[in-house]
C-alpha cells in the first residue's frame, strides 16, 4: 500500500470566482488515494520585507511558513498576470524562502498547473514559477505539463469541472501522485 502524502496547494489568484481556485478543488477532488491536498491561503501575508523577519516575524508569515513545512509536497496553481506569476503568489514563495536558509520548500516535490481564459492556458506564468522552483530547490514534476486555455467555460455553475476537461485535470493529478510517491521514496 503506498503511503499518504500531504500536498500544500498555493492558488495564485485571490479573485472569489477564481478560475484556478476552480481547478485546485477540482484538483483536490480528483486526487489518487496517495494525495491529500490541502489549499493553503496567501492572501493574508504582508509584503515580504527582511525587516519583517528580524525579530518577531508577523503571524501570518508563521503561520504560512508553518503549513507548508508540515507538508510533503507543493502544487502551485496560477494564473498569468503580465507574462508572469501574479505578484500574491510571488509574495508567498519569497515568504516561505525566508529568513535565508531556512526555506520551506526545499526538496518539495512540486508541479504547476496553469488556467487562463486565453488560449496559452498561462504558458508564460508556468514556465516563469518553474525558474523560481530550480532555485528554491522544488524538484518539478516536468510531464505532462499542464496548461488549461480557454479555461474561462472549463467549469460549471457549481464549480465543477466539464467532461472535456475532467480527464485533463485527472490525467495531471494522477501523474503528480506518481511524482511524489517516486520522489519521496527515493
Amino acid at each position: 500500500m503506498s503511503n499518504v502524502y500531504t500536498v500544500a496547494v498555493l492558488v495564485g489568484s485571490l479573485r472569489k470566482q477564481s478560475i484556478n481556485r476552480k481547478v485546485a478543488l477540482a484538483l483536490t477532488a480528483l486526487a489518487p488515494a496517495n494525495l491529500k491536498l490541502t489549499i493553503v491561503e496567501i492572501g493574508n501575508l504582508p509584503l515580504y520585507s527582511e525587516d519583517l523577519d528580524a525579530g518577531e516575524p508577523p503571524v501570518a508569515f508563521t503561520t504560512f511558513r508553518d503549513q507548508v513545512r508540515a507538508t510533503d509536497a507543493v502544487l502551485f496553481v496560477t494564473p498569468e498576470y503580465n507574462r508572469s506569476v501574479p505578484g500574491v503568489l510571488k509574495n508567498a514563495i519569497d515568504v516561505g524562502s525566508r529568513p535565508y536558509g531556512k526555506s520551506v520548500w526545499s526538496g518539495k516535490p512540486g508541479a504547476v498547473i496553469s488556467a487562463s481564459p486565453g488560449a496559452v492556458g498561462g504558458f508564460g506564468a508556468n514556465h516563469h514559477l518553474r525558474q523560481s522552483l530550480v532555485f528554491l530547490d522544488v524538484p518539478c514534476m516536468q510531464q505532462p505539463e499542464a496548461y488549461l486555455g480557454g479555461a474561462g467555460s472549463a467549469f460549471d455553475e457549481a464549480g465543477q469541472p466539464s467532461e472535456s476537461v475532467r480527464p485533463f485535470l485527472q490525467k495531471f493529478i494522477n501523474a503528480y501522485g506518481q511524482w511524489v510517491e517516486r520522489y519521496k521514496k527515493a
